[in-house]
């Protein structure tokens, strides 16, 4: 597991499979175009919902939820990055939300 920046889950974005593991609320106020919504909570039960063939980036508000997104999707077997500063920081910078 490894922390990448912002910048890097950007340049990444269009290749690699970021989910953001938000709760609904938080997604409703703006989440990353490509990104796909799975919960925390439900990232367990529902990671047959994560193509195993791309690497994947976790997402959440500030960088804390998606460490622990990121751990249980590296103990499935994914190869998972987590971006650190989470939507705060993405949003700070200026970067695409829809």
């Amino acid at each position: 597991m490894s922390d990448i920046s912002i910048n890097q889950a950007y340049e990444r974005m269009n290749r690699d499979l970021l989910v953001d593991v938000r709760e609904d609320a938080e997604v409703a106020a703006g989440r990353i175009p490509t990104a796909i919504h799975i919960p925390l909570g439900e990232l367990s039960a529902r990671l047959g919902e994560i193509d195993r063939n791309r690497d994947v980036i976790a997402v959440c508000r500030s960088g804390n939820r998606s460490s622990r997104a990121t751990a249980v999707l590296k103990s499935a077997g994914y190869k998972v990055d987590n971006m650190a500063g989470g939507m705060m920081a993405w949003q700070a910078a200026g970067l695409p939300t829809v």
